[in-house]
């Protein structure tokens, strides 16, 4: 949960642009609020980590941070270190690479890393995840599942996320893959969460009001598995077509958002939202 007013998840579904208007970024430093931040690029998804960081740094540094560190956290050791741990406490915006949101969890899952972002949430701090980097902030991720499938059991494998946004299962590159046979599968199979689908260079902004705003060229697709009235998850072979009736769903592209805690669509103009309540 976030505690702080000033504090922000900004969850990104992957292929951020990086090189035009980059307004999902510029949107990070934004929040900031700070003249000089600091960023710390955490590259534990990727299999390219200097690759990766390398790029990050160059790309922040054209919208004006100087401050960026690359946090290279490749084992569990690594997240024990006392310098992750400092990295981690000094930064003003801690973003998360794409890659394998398996590897974020299994890393730094329970070590003091894990406690330090939980507690960045009530500091006014801003984490930040593209691709992999936005699934594993959910409570329950999923970490592999076939693309453009018809829904059933098999067409997803889901484990534990990082508990950064409760309620929730977060698929990304959505529209762009075809995944929403594999979102529907993971509400089918835990109806209590929203699924919420994020498309490419799209992000959604979750502010302490539990509530989102959606940036970015697409949509953010919200499944509300709430009053399913009938689905066959639990009875059917594993690749079998899943049955399921009386499931909600809104398509929200910029400028619209989303109240997390009443379930409700936040329809008028969010023209002008970044995550922050009009003062």
């Amino acid at each position: 949960m976030i505690y702080h007013k000033d504090s922000y998840l900004v969850i990104i579904g992957g292929a951020e642009d990086k090189t035009t208007d980059k307004i999902i970024l510029k949107k990070l430093v934004e929040l900031t609020q700070k003249k000089e931040p600091n960023f710390v690029v955490v590259t534990t998804a990727t299999e390219k980590p200097e690759e990766a960081g390398k790029q990050y740094i160059k790309v922040f540094n054209s919208l004006g941070v100087e401050n960026v560190s690359v946090l290279k956290i490749e084992s569990r050791n690594d997240a024990w270190g006392e310098r992750a741990t400092q990295e981690i406490e000094k930064a003003d915006c801690i973003f998360f690479t794409g890659g394998d949101q398996l590897r974020i969890s299994s890393i730094l899952g329970g070590t003091p890393i894990y406690e330090n972002l939980h507690e960045s949430l009530g500091k006014g701090k801003i984490i930040a995840g593209t691709s992999a980097g936005a699934s594993m902030m959910s409570e329950i991720m999923v970490v592999e599942g076939e693309d453009k499938e018809a829904p059933s059991r098999c067409t997803i494998k889901m484990a534990p996320g990082m508990g950064l946004l409760q309620g929730v299962i977060i698929d990304q590159h959505f529209n762009q893959r075809g995944r929403i046979g594999r979102l529907l599968s993971a509400i089918a199979q835990n109806p209590q969460c929203l699924g919420i689908g994020i498309d490419e260079n799209t992000a959604i902004i979750v502010n302490h009001n539990n509530e989102f705003g959606v940036i970015g060229e697409g949509v953010a697709t919200i499944i509300d598995g709430r009053h399913i009235d009938y689905c066959n998850t639990s009875e059917q072979y594993p690749n079998e077509p899943l049955a399921i009736t009386n499931v909600s769903m809104h398509v929200l592209p910029a400028g619209y958002g989303y109240n997390l805690s009443g379930k409700t669509p936040i329809i008028q103009s969010m023209g002008k939202f970044s995550g922050r309540k009009e003062r």
